[in-house]
């Protein structure tokens, strides 16, 4: 039977009728929905997916070969390997100064992702306000939502190097508030936090009686300064939901490896969703992790001055072809201005893409606040980058023959 196409349409309206409205209508991502436009060209440079242009440490992944050929392919318990566990909280408390216990406040999630998600089902009741920084990563507004929760945008600013102030914070605040999530080292733009910048948060989060989710996925992707998790802030502990992972700093993304650290009360609650939705973590994930925190440090050094080297580059670069870009001091992007061209972002980005083979992120993919800003990762290679730079001198001086 030949169906038309007057047909198709009227199923596939039928069809989405049965979807749940709030899933129907979220957005896809910005950055997926970008980066179709750029599959099957060729001689694109991507400076868009946030992941690591280095392997998996083959040390890493002879360890998991290694338990497979030994059959570990069964469940761990539901929170993960208490093995990895005593190793996450040993390398928290060593390289940040938190401390939990592996037993009662740890899970190991699949990915970052799930741990987010977790957190924010276990937490959210409808109508709750979920108070999130922008610029931010792109599934924290629609995971609130898909939880009921109502996602309340608090921007910032790059004359603040992108740093959440507490007046900013504070002005946001009603009686509904009841979550604020943190990502810093910051994706997209680079942001990081110091003790001293935690301080006035925390007395605003004390005050209005917050929890708070700190994703810290790029903690040890930190340049000229240590990382300061927002846990360790006096009285904080027992208010931080910790979410960290090994995509990032141990060239994993593809493991999906993530945990969550918490107060044991609340990592209950999320262990009851985690059991029920995905049992537990792969176990040669698990076994992966475990050998990169035990013998990884190494490599994971190593990663981050050629990223701090990258970062270098690619900041001094922007800064020579005209595009205002303020200091990343952590995580692996650099997030410049293009308000001077006159265009938006996603007129940029995607003339960027059609006339000059340079595939990045607009800024409006991670909120309203990123408009006349692209996130471009430095995580790839410095002849990569070096062509980028070049490719995207040459547009911008294209653009100003036009104007």
């Amino acid at each position: 039977m030949i169906v038309n196409e007057d047909t198709k349409q009227q199923q596939v309206k039928s069809m989405n009728s049965y979807l749940a409205p709030l899933v129907r209508d979220i957005p896809p991502s910005g950055i997926r929905k970008f980066f179709d436009l750029a599959n099957g060209s060729k001689d694109i440079i991507t400076l868009g997916v946030g992941e690591p242009d280095f392997t998996t440490p083959w040390h890493v992944r002879e360890a998991c070969v290694y338990s497979l050929e030994r059959g570990v392919t069964a469940y761990t318990s539901n929170a993960g390997m208490i093995e990895l566990r005593e190793a996450i909280s040993q390398y928290l408390h060593d390289s940040f100064e938190v401390g939990y216990d592996p037993q009662n406040q740890i899970i190991v999630t699949v990915g970052g992702s799930e741990a987010i998600d977790l957190a924010l089902r276990a937490l959210i009741e409808p109508g709750d306000e979920i108070l999130i920084p922008e610029p931010c990563y792109v599934s924290y507004s629609p995971i609130t939502s898909i939880g009921g929760g109502v996602p309340v945008g608090i921007e910032t600013y790059a004359e603040d190097n992108f740093k959440l102030t507490a007046e900013a914070l504070e002005a946001q605040i009603t009686p509904k508030s009841k979550v604020l999530i943190l990502c810093y080292p910051s994706n997209p733009t680079g942001a990081t936090m110091t003790y001293e910048d935690w301080l006035p948060i925390a007395k605003v989060v004390e005050k209005h009686d917050l929890i708070v989710i700190s994703d810290e996925i790029y903690a040890e992707l930190t340049y000229n300064q240590k990382h300061v998790s927002f846990a360790a802030i006096p009285g904080m502990m027992d208010r931080t939901v910790l979410v960290s992972g090994f995509s990032k700093a141990f060239a994993m993304t593809g493991w999906r490896m993530g945990y969550v650290c918490a107060h044991p009360d609340i990592i209950a609650a999320m262990l009851k969703i985690h059991q029920y939705t995905v049992m537990c973590a792969p176990v040669m994930g698990q076994v992966a992790a475990l050998e990169a925190l035990k013998n990884g440090m190494g490599e994971k050094d190593r990663m981050v001055e050629s990223y701090n080297q990258r970062r270098r580059l690619i900041v001094q670069g922007f800064q020579d072809i005209g595009l205002q870009c303020h200091e990343p001091q952590g995580a692996f992007y650099a997030f410049p201005s293009i308000v001077s061209t006159g265009l938006s972002s996603d007129e940029f980005a995607q003339r960027l893409l059609l006339e000059a083979k340079v595939a990045a992120v607009p800024g409006t993919a991670f909120g309203a606040g990123g408009e006349g800003f692209l996130r471009c990762s430095y995580a790839t290679s410095v002849a990569q980058l070096t062509e980028a730079l070049d490719r995207i001198g040459a547009f911008l001086h294209k653009l100003k023959q036009e104007s």
